[in-house]
């Protein structure tokens, strides 16, 4: 204890006059008024459950842990919290390792009262089951760095860390429905702790006597600061606790006062640690939507001089008009003309106009009285055109023939291939 004594920082005269005469100016060291609050920075770690605090130079993290355990025989149904705190010499020269100080005991006292006797945390919904199994939350505060006002920024650390902590979801079965389940995260989603207010800890330190009332000291005020007390209340007006860590006496009309500042601060503080920890729920939530490529629609184009041998089997089937043998099924221009899915092409020596009847389709009966194949003229072997070319020409369906009626009309000039001169001159050479 000597030790710790000797380690902390003492004032000189001269700062102890000067603070004091500030105060009594309504001006203080770091340019705040009396009743503010120095900037207050709230951040979290990957992890849920974990919180860093700094207000103005003090620096506190928070972490929230959970597991099942044995209940109290009292309070069977009934869950557990407990805070734990960590005074680092890091933090200050006055803390030592080892057997926690009265500071920290105070700080862990004061916390542990504005949560748990306030039944801010449900802790009947940390009921498994009832006599047998509940879920202990523990919440340890680690003081990285000691800027003076410990309680409240330990007391906001601790809030933060327990509105951002889940713990598992847990199932009853087993042959006699005794048997725990703990669920892994990835199957179902963890469950967050319930709670009802936000209790906030509002510490005022007095200086000449009583007289002069500032909220949020710093390192060097409490070092000159007559007196202490801390005030937990929620946004409701609610008094949670109150702790007068010796000093000075006040007088009722002063803890009165005390009060309604700490109501307006009380509301202030919640309101900004719910935006915060609605911030990172949301960035949680984002991260957790698993975003998927949109699917653009591609146009497809079929080839006509393609086709599958499937295909046009298929094709075969359905035409009643071709036949099986190669041989048979080479035919003449008429013959091309009357395939499926091609249109006729123009006779200038027909009498009839070129059109396509219902008879042309697939899967349809031909009803006409045009000429089967028996009747049709072979023509010679140059004339011919290839099986596989007519075959696979004719498989085209229905696309075909609307292209080439949306194509512009032909004359009588290129509907009189050297084909059919050849024919013709074939033919008076046989007369």
């Amino acid at each position: 204890m000597e030790q710790r004594w000797a380690n902390a920082w003492r004032p000189t005269i001269n700062e102890k006059q000067f603070i004091e005469e500030a105060l009594r100016s309504e001006i203080r060291v770091d340019g705040r008024r009396l009743y503010d609050y120095r900037r207050l920075t709230i951040k979290f770690g990957r992890e849920d459950g974990s919180s860093e605090v700094q207000l103005g130079e003090t620096h506190v993290m928070g972490y929230v842990t959970g597991q099942l355990v044995q209940p109290y025989r009292d309070r069977s149904n009934e869950g557990t919290l407990a805070i734990f705190t960590e005074f680092s010499p890091m933090a200050d020269p006055s803390f030592e390792p080892g057997r926690p100080g009265e500071s920290a005991i105070e700080l862990g006292r004061v916390v542990d009262r504005g949560l748990r006797e306030s039944r801010a945390v449900d802790m009947e919904s940390l009921c498994v089951v009832a006599g047998k199994s509940v879920w202990a939350i523990r919440v340890d505060l680690h003081i990285i760095d000691n800027g003076g006002n410990l309680i409240d920024a330990a007391n906001i650390a601790a809030l933060a860390a327990l509105s951002t902590f889940r713990r598992p979801e847990c199932s009853v079965g087993g042959g006699d429905s005794q048997e725990i389940i703990v669920h892994d995260p990835e199957e179902r989603d963890p469950i967050a702790l319930t709670i009802h207010h936000f209790p906030i800890a509002v510490t005022f330190a007095f200086f000449s006597e009583g007289n002069t009332l500032v909220i949020d000291p710093t390192y060097k005020e409490e070092a000159v600061m007559g007196g202490r007390m801390t005030v937990t209340m929620n946004s409701n007006g609610d008094v949670c606790a109150i702790q007068k860590a010796g000093g000075d006496g006040i007088l009722s009309s002063d803890v009165v006062r005390c009060l309604r500042i700490a109501s307006l601060k009380a509301a202030e503080m919640t309101t900004k640690i719910k935006e915060a920890v609605e911030t990172y729920n949301a960035e949680v939530a984002l991260k957790k939507v698993k975003r998927h490529p949109l699917l653009v629609a591609q146009k497809i184009t079929v080839p006509d001089v393609e086709m599958k041998e499937a295909s046009f089997e298929k094709m075969k089937n359905s035409d009643g008009d071709m036949e099986s043998s190669p041989n048979q099924a080479s035919t003449s221009r008429t013959n091309t003309n009357a395939s499926v899915g091609r249109p006729k092409i123009w006779d200038p020596y027909s009498t009839s106009a070129p059109s396509i009847s219902s008879s042309q389709l697939p899967g349809t009966v031909c009803t006409s009285n045009e000429p089967n194949e028996d009747q049709i003229m072979q023509t010679d072997e140059e004339s011919k055109p290839d099986l596989r070319n007519d075959q696979i020409s004719n498989a085209t369906g229905v696309s075909s023939a609307i292209h080439q009626e949306n194509s512009p009309p032909k004359s009588l000039k290129d509907a009189v291939k050297p084909k059919n001169k050849r024919k013709k001159n074939a033919e008076r050479i046989a007369r």
